[in-house]
């Protein structure tokens, strides 16, 4: 059991409670860098900005990287110097492979790991609640709330980058959900979906409302002189006679340790590919944005997290049964 700097020993008792609503939502996470990130706009284009037509090259296999998280359940340790708050819960990172060739696709690379957080640099093991729902311990020195689901949420964060930088290594083409964690100079893009962050300048703005479907923004370089530099891009993926200007409209990004003619190279095939994995609105509310490959896997990944009622009943009853056992 890790716990960072922090030693996991207590002689506490725990108690589990369900997560309650009025809790809020536990992954309102602002994964964007802040607005303050310096942001060069001539990297690819030194003047007036058009479309960029995106350029299917014909690559044979994509894989899709995404994962899924869930808060199961809200700890309490009770230590005599008082109540040490906790979370525990589950999530699954996987990959869709898309084999174009073939026509198939198909899930791999699935891993589901659950674990529990503790504030104070307190901790305790978590009592097994059945040979398929087992949670490793953890603790932060914070003991608000929102560091327990930051430390829980970089778990899967960091899960997710190990997998798609291990499946870039073996020669695929990786789109990962979200922002890029590995900045080496692989083929994998982070898939944005929302924008949070006015990365462009008001002049070079306006060309956003102007992309057609399967045309892109020539590339701009986020985070220069910082410690996370990528090459973005956005990008329309559909185009809908009742939307607004960003209406299908993603961001996209790749490390900068990329060369620039190759990251030109994966945005052009970026840009051409999307759109025809892009949801359909009478199948996916989050149409476009939420591929289809991407979805397919956020329900297998749910449906192999389990049911959180019964996690919820069989941790509660763990707990209790060990908690008996030492009395």
């Amino acid at each position: 059991m890790s716990g960072g700097a922090s030693t996991i020993a207590s002689m506490g008792q725990l108690y589990v409670e369900g997560w309650a609503p009025e809790y809020g939502s536990p992954f309102e996470t602002n994964e964007d860098l802040a607005d303050a990130e310096k942001v060069d706009e001539t990297v690819e284009v030194d003047g007036p900005w058009s479309p960029v037509s995106g350029v299917d090259d014909g690559i044979d296999e994509i894989a899709f990287v995404d994962g899924v998280r869930r808060i199961d359940a809200r700890l309490t340790l009770d230590e005599p110097d008082g109540p040490i708050p906790g979370i525990c819960g589950s999530h699954g990172v996987g990959a869709v492979i898309w084999d174009r060739t073939a026509r198939l696709a198909d899930f791999t690379e699935i891993e589901i790991d659950r674990l529990a957080v503790f504030g104070n640099g307190h901790g305790a093991p978590i009592p097994v609640a059945s040979s398929r729902v087992v949670y490793r311990s953890e603790s932060v020195p914070e003991s608000d709330p929102g560091f327990l689901i930051q430390r829980f949420h970089g778990s899967m964060r960091k899960a997710e980058a190990r997998l798609s930088e291990r499946l870039a290594q073996s020669g695929l083409f990786v789109i990962a959900d979200g922002p890029i964690n590995d900045l080496s100079a692989t083929e994998k893009v982070g898939y944005v979906k929302t924008h949070r962050a006015p990365y462009l300048s008001a002049e070079r703005g306006t060309i956003v409302a102007r992309l057609r479907a399967g045309e892109r923004t020539p590339l701009f370089l986020i985070g220069r002189g910082g410690a996370y530099p990528r090459y973005s891009w956005y990008q329309r993926l559909a185009e809908y006679a009742d939307g607004h200007s960003w209406t299908g409209v993603v961001r996209c990004e790749v490390s900068s340790a990329l060369p620039l003619d190759r990251a030109r190279a994966v945005a052009d095939r970026t840009a051409a590919i999307l759109p025809l994995v892009g949801s359909e609105r009478h199948v996916d509310p989050r149409a476009p944005q939420n591929l289809v490959p991407i979805a397919a896997l956020e329900r297998e990944l749910r449906r192999r997290l389990g049911d959180p009622g019964i996690i919820y009943r069989a941790l509660r009853s763990a707990v209790a049964a060990a908690a008996e056992a030492s009395t």
